[in-house]
């Protein structure tokens, strides 16, 4: 049976900033509230869509230059913003089947870390944008 694999380098935009080149690690989620629809008489539990509720974490580098990660975000924070990913670079300009495109719109970023940094290592930061509308575009 074949498999398919993909080396993992994906390209994202926050706010409409291609913010690819700072990125480490990126995971987005599409998370659906489960309501409990049961009656009295059932014997199994029986569940329905509720509310969505997506994340987007990411890890960057912290770069203070100018359209980079600080200047970037330091306005965003307590907001909603829209966030872009692709499992390729070109998905992120031209989706397909196979690169698709998924933008988190109306996300809220509640904190920023103004500094992480450690001795002798790279600063980076890791945030959470949550909620939205989350969307896919395959062509």
């Amino acid at each position: 049976m074949a498999t398919s694999t993909y080396l993992s380098q994906p390209a994202l935009t926050i706010n409409a900033v291609n913010l690819t080149d700072q990125c480490t690690s990126a995971t987005l989620t599409n998370v659906t509230d489960a309501q409990n629809a049961s009656t009295f008489g059932s014997n199994d539990s029986f569940y329905v869509t509720g509310m969505t509720d997506h994340t987007f974490e990411v890890e960057l580098f912290m770069s203070y230059a100018a359209s980079e990660t600080w200047a970037t975000l330091s306005a965003l924070v307590g907001t909603q913003t829209t966030v872009t990913i692709s499992p390729t670079a070109a998905g992120l300009a031209t989706p397909t089947a196979t690169a698709p495109k998924f933008t988190l719109a109306n996300c809220y970023l509640a904190e920023l870390p103004l500094i992480d940094a450690s001795l002798g290592d790279l600063s980076a930061i890791t945030l959470t944008f949550q909620g939205g509308t989350l969307t896919t575009a395959t062509s």
